[in-house]
């Protein structure tokens, strides 16, 4: 199982610092992939497409000729901001690997997978779970580096609040969507990274949920405004998921913010019988008729691996 993640913003998307992106993430429990993958007589793909490309470009990066069937067993949905097309890649890349007795790439594979192109806390998060930041791509940067791995606090919970009826931007759409956008002024990024590193790093390790928080609501209010040219002039992907948030912020919710290009939103909450009175809210909201309003637990490991009996493996 590879878990799902939330992307809490990034840091300097233009690189006025020299490395662009940066990225703050959080593996959440509750949703992911889930793959089966074992020798076979012919190749069978249970699943979408694009299993079958990243199972083949595996098959010929490693050199192995052997027959496969592989199931996808579980997914989460596509485009809504959880990270579904990096673990989907990775959990084939690591169950082909570990099937054939081969050590684990995941930095390499993900890169001949075409994942990892802006953020890198969808292959940190794979390695170890938590909450993570990535330093963003420099000059010679081939998979942004992982410089903070922190255990999230297991009492706090976040209410996490999906659209099933929209999907946010991916693949060209996402690309001229950045060339579109302005250059990011400096000095906004420098206080992106100091909300970062002075507030909701710091904040976690203390275990002040408000104050982490209140960080992330910043950073997301700003991204937001930044992204909102090409998402309809909105912070948010989906008016739906923006209603409700609203709603939970009034009522004390923190860390408000929109998951990538969404349409998934969040909020955090320093205790589960707190965030059981917020989704209990959302649920309640006009806005929330039709939408999949979840309480997750951050999850501090990363993918599970296990080889059954028969050889296979399933992440």
């Amino acid at each position: 199982m590879v878990p799902a993640r939330l992307h809490l913003g990034f840091l300097d998307p233009s690189g006025a610092y020299g490395r662009r992106f940066g990225s703050i993430g959080l593996a959440i429990d509750g949703l992911g992939t889930r793959i089966a993958i074992g020798l076979a007589t012919e190749c069978r793909i249970e699943g979408p497409d694009r299993a079958r490309r990243h199972l083949d470009t595996m098959c010929r990066r490693l050199g192995i000729a052997d027959a496969h069937h592989l199931t996808i067993v579980q997914t989460v949905p596509a485009h809504a901001g959880l990270g579904s097309g990096t673990q989907l890649a990775l959990a084939i890349a690591a169950g082909l690997r570990r099937l054939h007795g081969l050590p684990l790439d995941m930095a390499g594979d993900a890169v001949a997978l075409g994942r990892g192109a802006r953020s890198g806390i969808g292959i940190g998060l794979f390695d170890g779970g938590g909450l993570v930041v990535d330093g963003g791509h420099g000059p010679a940067t081939a998979v942004a580096p992982i410089i903070s791995r922190i255990a999230f606090p297991a009492g706090w919970r976040v209410v996490v609040v999906l659209d099933p009826a929209r999907q946010g931007m991916s693949g060209e759409d996402e690309q001229r969507s950045f060339a579109r956008l302005a250059a990011f002024p400096a000095a906004d990024a420098a206080r992106l990274c100091a909300l970062v590193l002075m507030q909701a790093l710091p904040a976690l390790m203390e275990g002040d949920c408000a104050a982490f928080g209140s960080a992330i609501s910043a950073l997301q209010a700003r991204l937001g405004d930044y992204f909102a040219p090409v998402q309809s002039g909105s912070r948010f992907t989906s008016p739906q998921v923006a209603a409700v948030l609203a709603a939970l912020a009034a009522e004390g919710a923190s860390g408000i913010g929109q998951s990538s290009w969404g349409p998934t939103g969040f909020a955090f909450a320093p205790s589960a019988v707190e965030a059981a009175r917020l989704a209990e809210i959302a649920r309640r909201h006009p806005a929330g008729q039709g939408l999949d309003i979840r309480v997750c637990k951050g999850l501090n490991r990363g993918a599970d691996i296990r080889i059954d009996a028969g050889t296979d493996a399933s992440p």
